[in-house]
C-alpha cells in the first residue's frame, strides 16, 4: 500500500533525489522483506541452531520494509568518513586523544579493527555524525536481509540494491587483519587458522545469532571458529586457547573496551604480548568511539594546526554536530540550556545511559554533571511512515555506515521509537537501506 506523496516522489526523481528519498519516507509503505526468504538467508548452513527459534524472541530485529536514502546523501557520509579516517591517521590527533584514553590504548597491535560503525542522523543540513562506534554490530544480519528484498512496488523497483559480495568483502577483512598483525616476516607467519568470536555471556546477547552465522560463514571458508565466553579463554605465556584449542584471531564483541574486567584478564594479557590477534581491539575504541574524540574534531583552529585545510575544516564543522565535555563548573550552564543537548557518556555504547535534555530530572542530571558525559546538540532523526495494522506510524531512523580502513562496506538503517534505537518497537529494527539515484553528476 502506498500514500499519495508516491506519485509526486515519481514524478521529482529526475530532479531532486534527496526530496525524492524524503517524499518516498513518507509516502512508500510498501513491505519489502520476504520473511521466509529472510529465514532461508538465516539457516542456510548446516542447520546446527535454530536461527527461526531465536528471531523469534527477537521479533523487533528487523522492520518489515526498507528507507530510501538519495545517492547524494550516501555520498557526503563516504566523503565525511573517508575525512575522518585520514584525520584519525595524523600523530597529532592520536597523541591528543590518547592522552585521556586508557593506558593500553597506547599498545599499537598492527591490526587496524573491524566494523566500525559511523552512525548518521539526516538532518536539515545533511547528514550529521552523531557517533562512531568501534564494535558495530549487525554487519552480517544486514548482509542476510539484503538477500530478503524484494519488489513491492514498480516505482521502487530500480532502488533495490544491486547484489554485493558483502560477506566475501567481510572474509577478507578478517584475513587482512591477521596479514597486518601477522605479515611481513612475523615470526607466526601463516595461514590464519582459527578464530573465537568472543563476548561476556554470549548466549545472552541480543545479537547471539550474528555470532552463529559468523561462526558458519569462517567455517565454510576453511577457518575452523568457536563462539565463546571471554571467561572460557587461557593464556599460558605464549598461546591463548579456548577449551584446549589455540586461537589465533578474537573477533572482540566485548563492551569492555580496555580489556579492565577480571574475566578479560587471559584475553589482556595474551593481546599485550602480542600471542592473539584482537579486533577490534582497545586502542581502535580509543581512537574512534571514545565520544570526547568528537570535541577535538569541533576544534576549528586545533584542526588547522594540525594540517587541515578550510574545505576539509568546514566539511566536518557542517557534518558533526556541537559537541563540548561536560565539566561540574558548567553544570548550571548545562542545565539552563539542556533542551538543546543530549547527553551521552563518554565511553558509553548502545545509547546506555544517554539522555536528552529535555527529558532529563534534577536527580539524574546530578549524575551526568559529575564528569564522564558529553553533551552533543539535539539532532532530531529523520522519519520513516510505516503502516502498522493498518495505521500509519512515525518511526525515526539513523544509518550506520559499516567501515574498514575507510571505505564504507554496507549501509544499513535502524529504526525506533522513543529516545535511542532499542529494537523494542513493533515495526521497527534493521532494515535494508535503497539508494535513490540522482541525476548525472549531482552526487557531489
Amino acid at each position: 500500500m502506498t500514500f499519495p506523496p508516491l506519485q509526486a516522489a515519481a514524478d521529482l526523481l529526475p530532479l531532486d533525489c534527496t526530496a525524492v528519498a524524503e517524499l518516498l519516507n513518507r509516502g512508500c509503505a510498501c513491505i519489502s522483506v520476504d520473511r521466509r526468504s529472510l529465514q532461508l538467508a538465516l539457516e542456510e548452513s548446516e542447520g546446527t541452531l535454530s536461527q527461526a527459534e531465536l528471531l523469534a524472541t527477537r521479533p523487533h530485529l528487523f522492520s518489515d520494509s526498507m528507507v530510501f536514502v538519495s545517492a547524494a546523501h550516501l555520498a557526503r557520509m563516504a566523503r565525511i568518513i573517508a575525512l575522518l579516517e585520514r584525520v584519525v591517521a595524523l600523530p597529532a590527533y592520536r597523541e591528543r586523544v590518547l592522552t585521556y584514553a586508557p593506558p593500553l590504548a597506547r599498545h599499537s597491535p598492527g591490526a587496524v579493527g573491524v566494523y566500525l560503525g559511523y552512525d548518521f542522523h539526516l538532518g536539515a543540513d545533511g547528514p550529521q555524525l552523531i557517533e562512531i562506534n568501534s564494535n558495530a554490530g549487525g554487519a552480517l544480519l544486514n548482509a542476510r536481509l539484503l538477500r530478503a528484498q524484494r519488489a513491492c512496488c514498480a516505482a521502487v523497483t530500480r532502488m533495490i540494491p544491486a547484489p554485493m559480495p558483502v560477506e566475501e568483502t567481510f572474509l577478507a577483512m578478517f584475513r587482512e587483519e591477521w596479514q597486518l598483525a601477522r605479515g611481513n616476516g612475523h615470526a607466526s607467519q601463516r595461514p590464519l587458522a582459527r578464530i573465537a568470536i568472543v563476548d561476556a555471556q554470549p548466549d545472552e546477547q541480543y545479537l547471539a545469532p550474528e555470532f552463529a552465522l559468523f561462526r558458519q560463514l569462517f567455517e565454510a571458508s576453511g577457518i575452523a571458529a568457536l563462539v565463546a565466553d571471554v571467561a572460557e579463554l587461557t593464556f599460558d605465556g605464549e598461546r591463548l586457547s579456548c577449551r584446549g584449542q589455540v586461537v589465533d584471531l578474537v573477533y572482540n564483541r566485548l563492551t569492555d573496551f580496555s580489556l579492565a574486567e577480571p574475566q578479560s584478564a587471559a584475553l589482556r594479557a595474551a593481546y599485550l604480548s602480542n600471542a592473539v590477534v584482537v579486533t577490534p581491539h582497545p586502542q581502535a575504541h580509543a581512537l574512534f568511539a571514545d565520544k570526547r574524540n568528537l570535541v577535538a574534531l569541533g576544534d576549528d583552529d586545533w584542526l588547522a594546526a594540525i594540517g587541515l585545510r578550510e574545505d576539509e575544516r568546514e566539511l566536518l564543522a557542517n557534518s558533526i554536530p556541537r559537541t563540548l565535555q561536560v565539566l561540574p563548573e558548567q553544570a548550571e550552564d548545562f542545565w539552563v540550556s539542556r533542551k538543546q543537548w543530549f547527553f551521552k557518556p563518554a565511553t558509553g555504547y548502545g545509547g546506555k545511559a544517554a539522555y536528552r535534555g529535555d527529558k532529563l530530572t534534577r536527580r539524574v542530571f546530578a549524575e551526568v554533571a559529575s564528569g564522564g558525559y558529553v553533551a552533543q546538540e539535539v539532532v532530531a532523526p529523520s522519519e520513516r511512515r510505516l503502516l502498522i495494522d493498518g495505521v500509519p506510524h512515525d518511526f525515526k531512523l539513523d544509518l550506520r555506515n559499516y567501515v574498514y580502513r575507510g571505505v564504507v562496506q554496507l549501509v544499513s538503517a535502524r529504526l525506533y521509537r522513543g529516545q535511542t534505537t532499542n529494537f523494542r518497537t513493533r515495526g521497527g529494527g534493521f532494515a535494508a537501506v535503497f539508494p535513490v539515484p540522482c541525476p548525472t553528476g549531482s552526487t557531489e
